[in-house]
């Protein structure tokens, strides 16, 4: 389940991106008009060198988030209280490499919806970039998610650039 907040992240997310899109295309445009246009040129060296660095990160989809190995331990409510969910997970250009889940539920019931969620965790979440997964059901286990989901929350905080 997607809250409001997750919403609006993204959406402001969307709008960030969209505006380095259309601000590099126009730089990358004033850069190669030809010689009868009248080109506009930055009035200081610094912000000449800002306009060149955002012009090439926005070009070449720069990453939100550091490359690297991260985990987190996440939160969820079920019917026997509360439980948790290890998430490890590997970022390469902001994208799910790898990714484990470590079962930690005590009740025998929670174990086995947890046990399933982490065996098919793999196939829902690798490859996709981090941003664009929001887990709900996985294998039967729509709780675990919450933990899952409230993991990945914690690892983009701390993997965030």
């Amino acid at each position: 389940m997607i809250t409001r907040h997750q919403k609006t992240a993204v959406t402001a997310l969307a709008g960030l991106s969209l505006l380095g899109v259309v601000t590099g295309c126009s730089t990358e445009a004033a850069t190669t008009d030809s010689a009868s246009t009248p080109v506009a040129t930055p009035t200081s060296t610094t912000e000449a060198t800002t306009d060149a660095a955002e012009s090439t990160d926005a070009a070449a989809g720069s990453s939100v988030y550091a490359d690297g190995e991260y985990s987190a331990e996440g939160e969820y409510t079920s019917p026997g209280g509360k439980e948790t969910v290890a998430v490890s997970l590997t970022l390469a250009d902001d994208v799910i490499t790898a990714v484990t889940v470590t079962p930690e539920s005590t009740n025998p019931n929670g174990k086995k919806y947890q046990g399933e969620f982490a065996d098919g965790i793999a196939a829902v979440v690798v490859g996709k970039s981090i941003d664009d997964i929001s887990v709900s059901k996985v294998a039967g286990s729509s709780l675990t998610s919450g933990g899952f989901n409230d993991a990945v929350d914690q690892i983009k905080a701390d993997a965030a650039v």
